[in-house]
């Protein structure tokens, strides 16, 4: 299987770059993972709600056209729905079953995505109701795949 993360953004802390880096070598037996970034567009200070939206636009136009074509496409959305550790397994084993060989997970910047963005995903999904950094999904996002892979096989996971 071939998943990628496509973000906006670069990681600029170590720890987070450490640990993202600890699991993509982990999950290198089970899927090829890539890790593409976008650049964020800049958002004047205070911006107006018309603004926000133009900036995301922008954002949400250069994310839809760095994903590959016919990947399927996750986007990570707080006001989505949420799925357990082993939900998110069973999601990828049932993505093989049917063919679905490429996954794209689409990580926001700072204000979000846009609704071009949110439209054209498969699906939607939270991790939380919590507000945590888009740097720091990043990261939550790369051990929930090594953790989906180890239930998908039955196997002990440890930390």
């Amino acid at each position: 299987m071939r998943i990628s993360i496509l973000a906006v953004g670069k990681i600029k802390e170590r720890y987070l770059t450490d640990g993202i880096n600890e699991f993509t070598k982990r999950l290198t037996p089970f899927c090829r993972l890539e890790i593409n970034e976008i650049a964020e567009e800049k958002m004047p200070d205070n911006p107006s709600p018309a603004e926000k939206v133009k900036t995301l636009d922008r954002e949400g136009e250069r994310l839809l056209k760095a994903a590959r074509s016919g990947s399927y496409l996750i986007v990570l959305d707080v006001d989505a729905k949420q799925l357990a550790s082993d939900e998110l397994s069973a999601k990828f084993d049932s993505l093989a079953l049917n063919g679905k060989s490429d996954i794209t997970f689409i990580i926001g910047g700072a204000f979000g995505l846009s609704a071009a963005v949110r439209t054209a995903a498969a699906e939607r999904l939270s991790f939380s109701k919590l507000t945590f950094t888009h740097q720091m999904i990043r990261l939550l996002l790369v051990e929930q795949i090594y953790r989906a892979y180890k239930i998908s096989r039955g196997e002990p996971y440890h930390w």
